[in-house]
């Protein structure tokens, strides 16, 4: 078995882990995440925690897989995920109006993005974003797709960057 699955998933309060055929659900206080069974690979809850159990002659991989996703699903439904965007260019700002952000990015016209299901986004000043979900994945999905509409250009680095994110400036053409 892999180093990976050999670790234990300690199980928080309030979070609790069920298995069916339908596959394996994760319940919290922030919500219940849902991922199909992998081919060989259970889990066994003793005492608020949960570890990997591999079949005999099962893959290894799958026992590391199921208990990296796992452990995100256990952490998204008790503390959830949020990813950090920065604005960064004159005129560029963003603004919530319901569901629908607004992002001005030096186009003609504004950028509308409408929220996805389990996603809240939030602006907490003019020049930042906040995404904040249970699902790792979408969390990451969405802030990927926000920082697409103006990724950082490499000449003067305006545009939508992941907060601490650096941009290596190209220098300019010499006459």
């Amino acid at each position: 078995m892999s180093r990976v699955a050999k670790q234990p998933i300690n199980l928080p309060k309030g979070v609790e882990i069920k298995t069916d055929a339908d596959g394996i659900s994760v319940k919290g206080p922030k919500g219940t995440l849902a991922i199909h069974h992998l081919p060989g690979a259970s889990i066994n809850i003793d005492n608020g925690v949960a570890n990997i159990v591999l079949a005999e002659g099962a893959d290894d991989k799958f026992g590391g897989t199921l208990r990296a996703l796992l452990a995100n699903m256990v952490k998204g439904v008790s503390d959830g995920y949020e990813r950090k965007l920065e604005l960064v260019g004159v005129g560029y700002r963003a603004s919530m109006a319901g569901k629908s952000l607004n992002i001005a990015l030096g186009f003609s016209h504004p950028v509308v993005f409408e929220a996805p299901e389990g996603i809240t986004i939030e602006t907490p000043t003019q020049t930042e974003i906040l995404i904040k979900g249970s699902d790792k994945q979408r969390v990451g999905e969405v802030a990927a797709k926000i920082r697409g509409f103006r990724p950082p250009e490499p000449y003067k680095g305006k545009g939508v960057r992941y907060s601490g994110e650096k941009i290596t400036l190209k220098e300019a053409k010499k006459a």
